[in-house]
């Protein structure tokens, strides 16, 4: 190829009749430059560095004994490149390394723990709800975990909650079960800490629901969240996806506060757990602090069960094959042509009406309303 070009044929023909790219004939017409063709190296050379850096080795071994320790006694229970990263800072050294070259040394010694996962573009955070999405409004969500037993002790469930932007956690372990009673005495405790966010998120449990045996039927913690007007937000059964950030923060608090230790007791599993989300509160303080601004909670307020309900109150669902939604124990027809789609449902006992809006993940922003009809509650005294 270089002797026929120096013989000044074209270097498109050359590379056409040699069967390679333009470039290729061009990289060895500059690699032979100035030489004659029996003087040049024709190896293929490696294309790694003639130097390289590495991280000294006593470095290397911090890092790694700085992993054990802080997977052992961080409060935090995080032990990645930047919590090590943050651990050597705090030590007052002066040459430290970047996160990428921690993972590196993690890599290359084999204490990652962790797998790749395959991940696609997700729809935007809270994208079922406009407000939501456009970070304009708060959403917190709350789950129960269950089926914990300290050893040679009682049963024990959990009471976690975390909210949608901010990140703001919470937990409140306790002997089992998790009551309806609990679980509004423990909301009404946080959000007279933290305020109150436009949404709380739950599944469909009968703790958070109220009773599944009577249609139209509302339960304390539902009435609770109208009273102070925090819309009640019910996610599909069985659908992936909208109890993410919830189901992150149960299994970060299992990984980082029920596995680590052997809990004596229910008292000692509340104090590990409220260091931990004293901690994780510490570590996410920025971005708390960016998250759409929640309301106070009104001075004097108390709960009044009889009252009657005003507000929003929403429900997720997936249509079945006929297009149609169960709300409230009722089955209502959506359309004929959104079968096994996902619906929002708003239930509007201020103005009496029901409203249906169909949803698509791939089209987040597309939320028409396809439906909209007369509803009103029924009027009966709430069975405490």
């Amino acid at each position: 190829m270089v002797a026929a070009v120096r013989q000044r044929q074209s270097i498109r023909a050359v590379a056409r009749r040699s069967g390679v790219s333009t470039s290729t004939v061009l990289y060895w017409v500059e690699r032979a430059k100035g030489q004659r063709l029996d003087r040049v190296d024709w190896q293929d050379r490696s294309r790694a560095p003639h130097h390289t850096q590495r991280t000294d080795a006593e470095l290397e071994e911090q890092v790694l004994r700085l992993r054990r320790q802080l997977r052992k006694d961080s409060d935090l229970g995080a032990y990645g490149a930047e919590a090590i990263q943050q651990a050597l800072q705090e030590q007052g050294l002066t040459d430290i390394p970047s996160v990428r070259t921690i993972n590196r040394i993690l890599q290359r010694r084999g204490a990652l723990d962790g797998r790749q996962r395959v991940r696609r573009p997700p729809p935007p955070r809270g994208w079922y709800l406009p407000d939501l999405a456009k970070a304009g409004a708060e959403l917190d969500s709350f789950d129960v975990v269950e089926g914990l037993v300290i050893k040679d002790g009682p049963q024990v469930e959990v009471l976690n909650g975390v909210s949608l932007h901010g990140g703001l956690a919470v937990s409140w372990p306790v002997v089992a079960p998790v009551t309806a009673k609990m679980v509004v005495a423990s909301l009404l405790e946080h959000w007279r800490e933290v305020g109150l966010p436009a949404y709380a998120q739950f599944d469909n449990d009968m703790i958070f629901q109220g009773t599944h045996r009577y249609p139209d039927a509302l339960g304390r913690v539902i009435r609770a969240c109208l009273g102070l007007g925090v819309a009640p937000v019910f996610v599909p059964p069985r659908e992936m996806g909208f109890q993410a950030a919830i189901e992150s923060y149960n299994g970060w608090w299992q990984a980082r506060v029920w596995l680590r230790f052997q809990h004596a007791s229910v008292e000692d599993l509340g104090d590990r757990s409220g260091r931990h989300v004293t901690a994780l509160r510490r570590h996410r303080l920025a971005r708390s602090e960016a998250a759409p601004e929640r309301r106070s909670f009104p001075a004097g307020w108390k709960l009044d069960l009889q009252a009657t309900p005003q507000g929003r109150l929403i429900y997720l669902r997936r249509s079945d094959g006929q297009g149609c939604v169960e709300v409230l124990g009722q089955r209502w027809q959506v359309s004929e042509n959104w079968p096994h789609r996902l619906v929002r449902v708003e239930v509007d006992l201020t103005d009496d009406r029901l409203r249906f809006y169909t949803l698509r993940r791939r089209e987040p922003k597309s939320q028409p309303l396809v439906l909209e009809v007369p509803y009103q509650l029924p009027r009966r005294r709430f069975q405490e």
